[in-house]
């Protein structure tokens, strides 16, 4: 294999060439960032927690490849992966996964002691998801735990506190992920019952569309919350009627439970992410 074909390889499996999913990190990690400073980020630590969304999220890629590389080959939606394919080997994605995190982890020495202990709890949670979807129907909650982190990290990064606003915006950072990232399993709802796959698009079964619609609720009212509570004004709720545009549109993409209009409504949360972050970033100022 050739140098140019091995950094392909290396690319598709940290998925540096579909950054949908650093974004939906990346955006609630800046609503907490703006949020922690009142609108006045340090430049360090944009660059800091950009970086380390970046970075994180291709390590949980990379090991989620790991945990699934006997299980890919058989969903249509992954069977071209690298580690399914054989074109990597399990010892080389183990590796690139802990260059990944070192990296991360060295960004994080960076900032303050009560944020490098807080980093500990976030590779445990990354490192554990994957493994999740043999055991239990609930993996999804586990990937919002672990996408959410970086939410009382920034907190921690900016006044080496985490106030109650911090869990707020986490708690609905979690269940927008549970939401989000169910209309991402019902895309593999059929492969995964046939190869005993867990996730909450099967076990929500036929009242999917409902749950989903409840928990994106939710979400919105623990950000109005985190508005008030943050005394945040009128361009940060025209940011939030954004999000419920997109959440409106994701329900009418999910209605008939079809592949690719369930992946569309994955993805366009990252037009949510995206419009509430600039509502704070208006409000601001």
């Amino acid at each position: 294999m050739s140098l140019r074909e091995r950094l392909d390889v290396y690319v598709n499996l940290t998925r540096f060439n579909r950054p949908i999913g650093s974004y939906l990190l990346l955006w609630p990690t800046l609503w907490a960032l703006w949020i922690a400073s009142e609108g006045i980020p340090d430049l360090k630590l944009i660059v800091i927690f950009t970086l380390g969304v970046f970075l994180t999220r291709s390590a949980g890629c990379v090991i989620n490849d790991f945990a699934d590389r006997k299980v890919d080959g058989h969903v249509k939606r992954t069977a071209q992966r690298p580690l399914a394919t054989g074109k990597i080997t399990a010892k080389e994605a183990l590796l690139l996964f802990a260059a990944l995190m070192l990296v991360a982890f060295g960004l994080v020495l960076l900032t303050n002691t009560m944020t490098i202990l807080m980093s500990f709890g976030g590779l445990f949670l990354a490192s554990l998801y994957p493994f999740m979807k043999r055991y239990t129907h609930l993996p999804q909650v586990v990937l919002g735990a672990a996408f959410g982190w970086a939410i009382p990290m920034a907190f921690t990064a900016v006044g080496e506190q985490i106030p109650l606003i911090a869990w707020v915006i986490y708690s609905a950072k979690l269940l927008w992920t549970v939401a989000y990232d169910t209309m991402y399993a019902m895309v593999d709802r059929d492969d995964d019952l046939k190869i005993g796959i867990k996730s909450t698009a099967i076990l929500f079964g036929q009242y999917d569309k409902l749950i989903i619609a409840i928990l994106l609720i939710l979400t919105l009212i623990l950000l109005v919350v985190a508005g008030f509570l943050a005394q945040l004004g009128g361009f940060y709720y025209l940011g939030l009627l954004g999000a419920v545009g997109c959440f409106v549109y994701q329900m009418r993409l999910i209605k008939d439970r079809e592949r690719d209009p369930c992946f569309r409504a994955f993805l366009n949360n990252h037009y949510a992410g995206l419009s509430v972050f600039v509502g704070i970033f208006l409000h601001y100022l």
